[in-house]
This record gives structure tokens, C-alpha cells and sequence, in this order.
């Protein structure tokens, strides 16, 4: 008897789990949604990225704040007997205010433009600087360690219980 109030409880749990993130997923997609559209998907290093958003609200959204980030994740994959982990730790962001707080209003549908420049990895200015030397590091393999930097740009409208989000993948050319 034990046995099967132990399995019971186990699949509960999974359940309640699985159940929550699809609600989270119902009500996010019920307050709107936001399509990031780029120019492209590898830039220049010191390039000034124009992109634009399309911001389409469902119900009336009370925003803190509209933003687009920049931001560089350092990636390490390890591998050790037979299985692998990967870890990320954020190194950059960018933050740039499209939209201080406002009331945005159901059945809402804009479109944004924003410019965001990328950092110039390459300048001697950067590379001396506290992330340039964590980017630098990044790039090395060590061992059974790969370590490698991910770029993305993100969309985001903060607001009053559950924010708006969006990011597409971006890469640097070497």
C-alpha cells in the first residue's frame, strides 16, 4: 500500500507541474503577444542593429516598462562520465527603454522600431574591460569544458503579473 501512495503522490506532483505551465502559457497568450523581426541573424561586431516589434495586446495590460535587451550569455558544456551538463551565466546586457509605464489598451496591435548597437569585441578599449576579459576567457577550451558565448536580442514588456516576452538568437562574425 505504501508503494502505491508514493507512485500517487509522485504523479500528482508531475501533474500539478505540467498543469501549471500550461495554464502559465494560457493566460500569458490570453494578454497578447510580441513578433521581434530583425534585419538578419549575424552582424559585425560595433554594428548598429535596427529591428523592429509588433506589440499586440489582448486584454488591457497595466506596463511597467517596454524594453529590448542585448544580452550575452556564457555557455560551458562539461562532459563527464558518459553524461553532459551545460551551465549559463548572463556576462552582458544591454538594456534600451522603448516605453516608460503606461495603460496599454485591449485589441492594441503597434509596431516599434528600435536601433541597439553591439558591443565592438574587437576594440582594444573593450577587450581591456571587465566583461571583455570574462568574454575572452569564455572562448577557451579547457579539458573536458567547452565554454562558448550565446547572443540574444529580447523583447520585453513588464507589466502588472505576467510580463510580454520575446528573443530571437543572434551570432557575431569573427
Amino acid at each position: 500500500m505504501p508503494d502505491n501512495i508514493v507512485l500517487f503522490l509522485i504523479v500528482l506532483f508531475f501533474a500539478i507541474v505540467i498543469l501549471s505551465a500550461i495554464v502559465y502559457n494560457i493566460m500569458r497568450f490570453m494578454r497578447g503577444s510580441i513578433r521581434l523581426e530583425l534585419p538578419g541573424t549575424t552582424f559585425n561586431p560595433g554594428e548598429k542593429v535596427r529591428g523592429s516589434f509588433n506589440l499586440h495586446t489582448r486584454r488591457t495590460i497595466q506596463g511597467n516598462k517596454l524594453i529590448v535587451n542585448l544580452i550575452g550569455e556564457q555557455v560551458t558544456e562539461t562532459r563527464e562520465r558518459g553524461e553532459s551538463r551545460t551551465r549559463s551565466t548572463e556576462i552582458y546586457r544591454d538594456e534600451k527603454l522603448i516605453e516608460d509605464a503606461r495603460v496599454y489598451p485591449g485589441s492594441l496591435n503597434t509596431k516599434y522600431v528600435f536601433d541597439i548597437t553591439l558591443p565592438d569585441t574587437h576594440s582594444s578599449d573593450f577587450l581591456t574591460s571587465p566583461v571583455g576579459r570574462i568574454l575572452s576567457a569564455a572562448m577557451r577550451f579547457t579539458g573536458n569544458r567547452h565554454t562558448y558565448l550565446r547572443w540574444k536580442i529580447e523583447v520585453r514588456l513588464e507589466a502588472k503579473g505576467i510580463d510580454l516576452t520575446t528573443s530571437k538568437l543572434i551570432k557575431f562574425n569573427v
